[in-house]
């Protein structure tokens, strides 16, 4: 797996991989399926576009399998969001989806940020359950936050301060080894079992 920055050079691939997606998984995202390799472009293009973001490929076997993002990036006060991610099925539940929070965490803050965000639609069940297996605390949520796709959208915040990155950071590298999965592949022990304190809602 190989995390790089997201180019159209890349959109033919992306555009095979986003066609295994099924439509749901663009629910929640800024922008519709992409119909053709001409579209994909198009959301590359408006992706890089996009002030305070640094858009990244995530790349399997040299074909891109999905992307993720750095956004709202403030570094003069150490704060970094980690979002418009989509991965498509064929990272979805894999060791390499994992690794990629993994990868984006560490970078964060071996750079000196302070706090890393994760904000999504609060009716986003699988981001707000992958925010809590990655070790993020639940802060609350805004009420009618912003408006997209014709409906209005109240947002769950999530945060990992640096912190909490000191306690978290291990327990992703207890699950990213070798040992924790059989022959299969299969995890002998859960990330939310080596996570300390999940941040679920209270």
């Amino acid at each position: 797996m190989v995390l790089s920055s997201l180019t159209v050079d890349l959109a033919p691939s992306l555009f095979r991989a986003l066609a295994t997606s099924p439509e749901e998984d663009f629910t929640y995202m800024a922008f519709d399926k992409p119909a053709n390799v001409e579209e994909t472009v198009g959301m590359v293009e408006s992706l890089l576009d996009l002030p305070g973001w640094s858009p990244y490929a995530v790349e399997v076997d040299d074909d891109a399998k999905g992307f993720t993002s750095f956004l709202r990036d403030e570094p003069a006060v150490g704060v970094v969001e980690i979002g418009s991610i989509m991965f498509t099925p064929a990272l979805q539940r894999t060791i390499a989806a994992t690794e990629v929070i993994h990868l984006m965490l560490s970078h964060a803050f071996e750079a000196g940020y302070r706090r890393v965000e994760w904000k999504c639609d609060d009716l986003n069940e699988p981001s707000r359950s992958s925010a809590v297996r990655f070790g993020f605390i639940y802060e609350g949520t805004f009420a009618k936050a912003t408006h997209y796709k014709g409906r209005s959208r109240d947002t769950a915040w999530y945060a990992m301060t640096d912190d909490r990155w000191g306690e978290v950071r291990p327990a992703f590298e207890a699950w990213l080894k070798s040992e924790n999965f059989d022959a299969a592949g299969n995890q002998q022990r859960s990330l939310r079992e080596l996570m300390p304190g999940a941040g679920e809602r209270t």
